[in-house]
Formats: structure tokens, C-alpha cells, sequence
């Protein structure tokens, strides 16, 4: 009977522990995520000025919690921390860039107004000094002792004009200042976006007249199989890289093959690839109205298909980066 009385409190004990386990490690890649997510909402700056971008922040991190909590395998549970990772990332660098663009703005605005204060001031202080010399010469003709009062007020005039203007260029430099170290903020971005589109020439882009184009060759996937090698997921992981980074940017997937074989297998064959392709990109956090995919099959050959060394360049897929704009020639 003791025995038994002890079994509930056993049983309470284990499932405790079986819970607690199910929590991630403070270094885990999900543990991560969450902080870089949490330090980010509480910046004021990312949330006003990248709500859109840490909206997707939060999408990516429920589901990694969502499947965290489901039991789902560390593998995927990491890969999808790491996804809401980069849109943190994105998140703040999209908050700094749109800061110093404001900057930049509300500086010019500011030098805009001082300088027209500066002329306000100017046509006023005519003004009053025209207005003083009349009453200087009625005040002369009148007596002495009026002309000497005058001359005093228009030296204390003259003294106050000049600490305004001492005044005035103390603002026009702070606002100098100001629009300097707003536009070095701005070279400091777009140096960042330089960089990162460096990232394109390391993946072998070329640049064409449709843009910057990447070429997936068929040793990617299986002969005559749609299924991309885990080689070809490393290359599409570091398209998905670039394209988190820059989110202004859309890509278009095209499938191309050699001559073997019928019209329409080719066909067909070109349009899985593009889309397998496209498929890979989705599951990385890409979303699906900046990826346009299509096959060509056999058509538009990159070399001739009367050689192996020929076809094995036919068989290949394209993908077209498009320009800032979002924008992609037309093939």
C-alpha cells in the first residue's frame, strides 16, 4: 500500500521533467531568435519604422515555436530560427536605413527654415533701422538732447543685430553639422547594399541586358529528375540569403534542357526543375509574389546539342535577379 501512495507523485515528477525538456537551450538557435526578435520589437525604431518587416519576424518565429512545440526534428526547428533570424536582421537594417533617410530629409528642412528666418530677420532689421534713422532726423531737428538718445538706441540696435547674427550662424552650422553626419549615414547604407550585392558575383552571376543572371547547371539534379542534390540547396540557401537582405528584389526561375528526348518530356522536365527550384525557395522564408517560375524545355539553347560538352550546357536553370524596382526584362 505504500508503494502505491508514492506512484502519483512519481508520475507528477516525470511528466515535470518531460515538460522542462521540451524547453530550448539558452544558446540554441531558437533561443536566439527569440532574443534578437525580442530586443528588436523593443527598439523603437524598428517598430516604427519596420512594422512591416518585423511583422514577418514574428511570422517566422511562431512557426519555429510551432514546430518546436509539436516535437518537429532540431533540424527543421533550427532552420526555421534561422529564418527568423534574417528577417530580425532585415527588420533592423530596413529601420537604420529608413532613420537616416528621415535624417537626411528633416535636416534639409531645418536648413530651409533657418535660412529663411535669417532673411525674415534681415528685411525686419532694415526695416527698424530705416524706421530709426527717420526718427533720428525729426529728433535732431527738434533738440540736441533727442539726437543724442537716438544715436544711443541705435548703438544698443546694432549690438543686438550682432549677437543675432552670432546666433544665426551658430544655427546655420549645427544644422550643417547635422546634414553631414545624415548623409555619412546615408553613404554608410548604400555602402552595406554595395557589399551585400557583391554577394551575387561569389555565386557566379553574370550581368546581362534582363539584369544579373545565375546559372544552375544539371549535375544539380538527378538525370532526368527534378529534385534538387543537396548541393543545389546550399546554392538556393545563399540565393535566399541575398534575397532576405534586399527585399525590393524578385527573382524569375527558368527550366531549359537539351534536344534529347520528346517536345513535350522536355517540356515538362524544364518546368519541374524551375519549379523545384522555386519550391526550395519558398521553404526558406522567400515569399511567394516575388518568384516567378517557367520552363522553356529545349528551346533557347546556350550551345549547341550536336555535342555531350554542348547539351550538358543546354540542360541547365536560370535564375534572373531583378533591379531595385522589383522589375525583369521580358526574355
Amino acid at each position: 500500500m505504500k508503494n502505491h501512495r508514492f506512484l502519483p507523485m512519481t508520475l507528477i515528477a516525470v511528466a515535470v521533467l518531460a515538460g522542462c525538456s521540451t524547453l530550448p537551450a539558452s544558446d540554441s538557435p531558437l533561443a536566439q531568435a527569440r532574443n534578437d526578435y525580442s530586443n528588436a520589437q523593443a527598439n523603437p525604431q524598428v517598430a516604427a519604422l519596420a512594422a512591416s518587416e518585423l511583422k514577418q519576424a514574428s511570422d517566422s518565429l511562431d512557426r519555429a515555436n510551432n514546430a518546436s512545440s509539436k516535437g518537429e526534428s532540431s533540424a527543421l526547428v533550427d532552420h526555421l530560427a534561422y529564418v527568423a533570424k534574417q528577417h530580425v536582421a532585415i527588420a533592423r537594417e530596413t529601420a537604420t536605413q529608413r532613420a537616416a533617410e528621415l535624417a537626411v530629409a528633416n535636416a534639409g528642412a531645418e536648413r530651409d527654415r533657418v535660412r529663411l528666418e535669417a532673411r525674415t530677420r534681415e528685411a525686419d532689421s532694415a526695416q527698424r533701422s530705416a524706421q530709426a534713422s527717420q526718427r533720428q532726423s525729426e529728433a535732431s531737428q527738434r533738440s540736441a538732447e533727442a539726437s543724442q538718445r537716438q544715436s544711443e538706441a541705435s548703438l544698443r540696435s546694432a549690438e543686438a543685430a550682432q549677437r543675432q547674427a552670432a546666433t544665426e550662424r551658430q544655427a546655420a552650422n549645427d544644422a550643417q553639422l547635422n546634414a553631414q553626419a545624415a548623409r555619412q549615414q546615408s553613404q554608410d547604407a548604400e555602402s552595406r547594399s554595395r557589399r551585400l550585392e557583391a554577394q551575387l558575383r561569389e555565386m557566379d552571376a553574370k550581368k546581362t541586358e534582363r539584369g544579373m543572371v545565375i546559372t544552375l547547371g544539371d549535375v544539380l539534379f538527378d538525370t532526368n529528375e527534378a529534385q534538387l542534390k543537396s548541393g543545389g540547396m546550399r546554392n538556393v540557401q545563399k540565393l535566399a540569403d541575398f534575397f532576405k537582405q534586399y527585399p525590393q528584389r524578385n527573382v524569375m526561375i527558368e527550366g531549359f534542357t537539351d534536344s534529347t528526348g520528346s517536345n513535350r518530356r522536355n517540356q515538362e522536365l524544364s518546368d519541374e526543375r524551375a519549379h523545384s527550384v522555386r519550391t526550395a525557395l519558398l521553404g526558406m522564408g522567400i515569399s511567394t509574389d516575388r518568384i516567378t517560375s517557367r520552363g522553356y524545355g529545349e528551346s533557347h539553347p546556350a550551345a549547341g546539342n550536336d555535342t555531350a560538352a554542348g547539351r550538358q550546357l543546354n540542360r541547365r536553370v536560370e535564375i534572373i535577379v531583378s533591379d531595385d524596382s522589383g522589375n525583369i526584362s521580358p526574355r
